[in-house]
């Protein structure tokens, strides 16, 4: 039986997170610059208004009309698509559907850690070297390296492993041509989300494609109402400006590609990225570099929890803010 539950079994511990702004700048007691949360800085403009009666009622469960304006957008079938409160909720519940205790998952790292933790609360542990693996998990664009592969990369991956996930949250601020949303394959689930390409992170809302059988076993494990009225009410309103997103991502490879440029005067490496963010790695641990980035008010996504200890993650933002960290750089760095 699949999803047999974490009763008497030790809880992994939780995953390390960046995008907590909020927390640091009450530390701080005054304003920080987020880097650390690689959200979109030209997102469209979403015509969102609230009539009342959005939030006087529960949020209809099915979420036909939501599911209706994915599936014309991305041409899937409705009983194809999941939606869950931002895509951790659909990572969770896809594990439960997926896996059973003692199955094993192919994950390359490093890469997002909610594939490992999630893999695991369902009763899975990670492949050894020549194990069959249950599910593969795959980020394209990587994070937290930015590594974009092909269409072609990805489908190949379906080879030893039964079931494939793909986690598409950054594609829509790369190459959307390299995505794979159009494969209806039964052993290929697509995972995505708004929060990155709409730079909506509080909205949480997170949608997936997937063979009819798997979304039935999701949509019944998910927690009922799991979307909220609001986030349902948003993303109904997203799907219609979609289209937009192109000049985001015109904008943000330009002010990457400058970015790239600007750092080479500092005594870092630039790693490869096809989206909105950069690893950059540095000759020693960086602990002490975060903290006195943070103290000129400039928070970057510590690597430490992804397994590299001598690397930052950067969102690209706008050139000012970009400029205002390349001069805290410049100061922090011995």
């Amino acid at each position: 039986m699949k999803g047999k539950g974490i009763v008497n079994r030790e809880l992994p511990r939780k995953v390390v997170h960046g995008g907590k702004v909020r927390q640091f700048s009450q530390e701080r007691g005054e304003a920080v610059i987020d880097f650390s949360a690689n959200l979109n800085p030209w997102p469209p403009a979403v015509p969102f208004d609230l009539p009342e009666k959005i939030v006087s009622c529960y949020p209809d469960d099915r979420y036909l009309v939501l599911k209706e304006m994915i599936a014309v957008r991305f041409h899937r079938p409705v009983e194809e698509i999941a939606v869950g409160n931002g895509s951790i909720e659909l990572i969770r519940v896809f594990c439960l559907a997926a896996l059973s205790q003692g199955d094993r998952v192919r994950i390359r790292q490093p890469t997002f850690g909610e594939y490992e933790m999630s893999s695991r609360l369902a009763g899975a542990l990670p492949a050894g070297n020549g194990e069959q693996a249950a599910v593969g998990f795959i980020c394209n664009p990587n994070n937290p390296t930015g590594t974009l592969l092909s269409r072609s990369s990805v489908l190949d991956q379906r080879s030893g492993v039964k079931r494939l996930f793909v986690d598409e949250a950054f594609i829509e601020l790369s190459d959307i041509c390299q995505s794979v949303a159009d494969i209806r394959d039964p052993a290929v689930f697509i995972c995505r989300s708004l929060t990155k390409c709409f730079s909506v992170p509080g909205i949480r809302f997170g949608y997936g494609f997937g063979d009819p059988d798997l979304i039935d076993r999701m949509e019944t494990i998910r927690p009922p109402w799991s979307v909220n009225a609001i986030a349902e009410h948003y993303a109904i309103q997203a799907m219609g400006v979609f289209d937009e997103l192109a000049h985001s991502r015109i904008r943000i490879k330009a002010e990457r590609e400058w970015l790239v440029s600007a750092l080479q005067d500092l005594p870092l490496q630039v790693h490869a990225s096809d989206t909105n963010f950069l690893l950059l790695t540095f000759p020693c641990d960086i602990t002490v570099l975060c903290a006195e980035l943070f103290r000129e008010g400039i928070l970057v996504r510590d690597c430490h929890s992804f397994g590299l200890p001598d690397s930052i993650r950067i969102a690209v933002r706008t050139r000012e803010e970009n400029c205002q960290l390349l001069e805290a750089m410049e100061r922090c760095m011995p």
